[in-house]
């Protein structure tokens, strides 16, 4: 059974549960969250959150690659990308919930 996903809508209702703010705050507070997470990363800077993890941007050069339909080889540009690096807190927490999916079934 696929795990559940969770949306920015559901990161806002958490917030109105937990926080007790409006419905509109929450979402505005959740989306000037994203907004500065996305905003460091543009920029290229790292955004180390404590006991969760970090964003890393990494540079990658050009390189040759290969359509697998194909066989072609095709240059990639080079480009920035993305890369996520639990803490090992998390990667504890969520090691330790293995077999607990929390189904109530």
């Amino acid at each position: 059974m696929p795990a559940q996903t969770i949306t920015r809508a559901d990161l806002c209702e958490a917030v109105y549960q937990k926080v007790g703010l409006s419905r509109t705050e929450s979402a505005a507070l959740v989306e000037l969250v994203l907004k500065e997470i996305t905003d460091c990363l543009e920029r290229g800077e790292t955004v180390k959150l404590s006991s969760f993890g970090s964003f890393v941007i990494r540079k990658k050069g050009e390189r040759i690659g290969r359509n697998p339909k194909t066989g072609k080889e095709v240059p990639i540009s080079p480009r920035r990308v993305m890369v996520f690096k639990p803490s090992a807190i998390l990667k504890q927490r969520i090691n330790s919930a293995e077999g607990h999916s929390g189904d109530q079934s």
